[in-house]
Parts: structure tokens; C-alpha cells; sequence
């Protein structure tokens, strides 16, 4: 935040590091709704609605949220590791 006070725009500083979009089609689509699957069953069991326990709840959200963020911003930096690409 302190950049932009000096009247330096962060987006050029990182430009050459932006990640470009590298998921699309049917895995975008697995991505959102696999994630959404699994983030309303991390729910249910931190609810307690299935007693599989604390931890299994929490690793069930946080894997739902990836996968939801992936799938909607088009961006996954295993992809880019990986120099896979399902983006038309």
C-alpha cells in the first residue's frame, strides 16, 4: 500500500510476474462445482451433521475454497508449475 503513496503502481513492478489464466472448459467447471460439493460437506461436518471430526472438516472447507478460487478466477499455480494449460 505504501507504493502507491510514493506513486509507484505495484502492477508495473510485477508485471513480467502476473500469472496468466491456465484453467478452462469442463475443468473450470469440475473445479466450481467439485469445489462447492466439497466445501458444503466440510460445512456439514463442522456442523457436526457427520461426525468425522474437526480436522477432516477444516481440510474438506479449505480444499472446497482452492478449488472454488481456482475455478473462478481461471488461475492455478500448479498448473503454471506444471506448464499445464485447459484454458481455449
Amino acid at each position: 500500500m505504501w507504493l502507491i503513496f510514493l506513486g509507484i503502481q505495484p502492477k508495473i513492478l510485477f508485471e513480467d510476474k502476473l500469472m496468466n489464466k491456465n484453467v478452462g472448459g469442463i475443468d473450470r467447471i469440475g473445479r466450481i462445482v467439485i469445489g462447492l460439493l466439497v466445501l458444503v460437506a466440510g460445512g456439514a461436518i463442522l456442523a457436526e451433521v457427520w461426525e468425522l471430526g474437526v480436522v477432516a472438516g477444516a481440510v474438506a472447507v479449505l480444499l472446497g475454497v482452492i478449488l472454488l478460487v481456482t475455478g473462478t478466477t481461471q488461475k492455478c499455480p500448479i498448473n503454471e508449475a506444471a506448464g499445464i494449460n485447459t484454458n481455449e
